[in-house]
């Protein structure tokens, strides 16, 4: 037996401890259970309105838009009220079919949380009150597994709530779904279903709306970095959510050299201001010259950015997402999270998906606290050599 099989053994050895449910988990399920129980506080409704729950940040919202655009376009009528996270605000209420954005600081979903934010159960006894305030009819809970927007709809008095029929969730929900196998576009039209008529996958468009000025500030920005008017652009972000999703600096730089040299065109390295270093780090060992515009561009200004890209290849992350919905190629380096499920949703020959052989990929877990991330190579096994053929392909449409 190799090193590599022994190490994949143990490490699905170990997912699976993980993903087992724990005594407390099993006994929250009993409280949450409980809690379900009790009556509501119920206040006239307004058929019109639907709550629209998603905590999650860019990349799994962005993926749930799709269903959102389906549901407007099947109740013109309706009033489609977003409750998401700070994190994302910005993202969803660029689309127009969307009357009204909230933001609520979710439990567990802060990237740096605050130690002394209120205990989830408390937090949304409170957010209850004001949710109560928008008398809406129904609310759809996109994540799966988010029984504590199920609870909060519940606690809010909303009358029907629609979400997956999962253990901690279903106790909340008026209409469970089964969670159905398939990408996480396809399981939020799966909640929307009563609405919208059947869709063929190909007849699912993702998009996001690009505004003019983001294309002006884009233009200027590329002026003033001495990028040629009308010269291809070729994007790298490099950065992830979490360690185990990165791949190493000195693959991205060579990548960067040889798309430079077959381009003739400077790189250019995206990110927020946390991957600055990063990106500095990779561009000190690059021989051609490259455009930073890590920490110099907004979430709408990246779009614009994208949106006129030859390709953009990075590790699984949020602005892959949005490169895909502005309708530029792709690269995509996968690792613990599944592509089935939360790959690039767009034409296949445009959007390039790659992972390791790695035996313990996919094991859906995105972030082992404490662990050595030379146990989980399952991105940095990736070859700079497949990244190159795959950026060269999706641009030749050959992919």
């Amino acid at each position: 037996m190799s090193d590599l099989t022994e190490l994949a053994r143990r490490n699905q050895e170990a997912a699976r401890r993980i993903h087992q449910r724990t005594a407390r988990q099993r006994l929250r399920n009993v409280a949450l259970r409980g809690i379900a129980a009790l009556p509501a506080c119920r206040e006239a409704s307004d058929r019109q309105t639907i709550l629209l729950i998603r905590p999650d940040h860019l990349g799994d919202v962005l993926l749930t838009m799709p269903a959102v655009q389906a549901l407007a376009r099947g109740l013109p009528q309706a009033r489609l009220v977003a409750l998401v996270g700070p994190w994302s605000a910005g993202i969803v209420s660029a689309y127009p079919e969307i009357a009204l954005t909230l933001t609520l600081p979710f439990p567990g979903f802060a990237r740096n949380p605050v130690r002394t934010s209120p205990r989830p159960y408390w937090l949304a006894w409170q957010w209850a009150r004001q949710v109560r305030r928008l008398h809406a009819d129904t609310a759809i809970i996109f994540r799966p597994d988010h029984w504590w927007g199920a609870m909060l709809a519940k606690l809010a008095g909303v009358p029907r709530r629609i979400g997956f029929d999962l253990p901690d969730v279903v106790p909340f929900l008026t209409d469970p779904f089964p969670l159905p196998e398939g990408h996480a576009v396809e399981r939020s039209m799966a909640l929307v279903s009563p609405w919208v008529r059947p869709r063929r996958r190909e007849q699912i468009a993702l998009q996001f709306p690009v505004e003019e000025l983001d294309r002006q500030a884009i233009r200027q920005k590329l002026e003033e970095a001495g990028m040629p008017a009308g010269a291809p652009r070729v994007i790298i972000h490099p950065g992830a959510g979490t360690v185990i999703k990165q791949w190493p600096i000195a693959h991205w730089a060579l990548v960067a050299d040889r798309l430079a040299a077959e381009w003739g065109v400077p790189i250019i390295f995206t990110g927020g201001d946390h991957e600055i270093q990063m990106v500095r780090a990779i561009v000190s060992l690059m021989r051609a010259p490259a455009v930073v515009m890590a920490g110099e561009t907004s979430l709408f200004q990246l779009a614009a950015l994208a949106e006129g890209a030859r390709v953009m290849l990075g590790p699984d992350s949020g602005p892959l997402h949005l490169a895909v919905a502005v309708g530029t190629p792709t690269v995509h380096l996968y690792g613990p999270a599944d592509p089935a499920e939360f790959g690039p949703w767009g034409p296949p020959h445009r959007h390039a998906v790659l992972t390791s052989a790695i035996g313990c990929r996919p094991c859906r877990i995105l972030d082992w606290p404490g662990a050595d991330p030379a146990d989980h190579p399952c991105v940095r096994d990736i070859l700079p050599e497949r990244v190159i053929a795959a950026a060269l392909e999706v641009t030749a449409g050959t992919y």
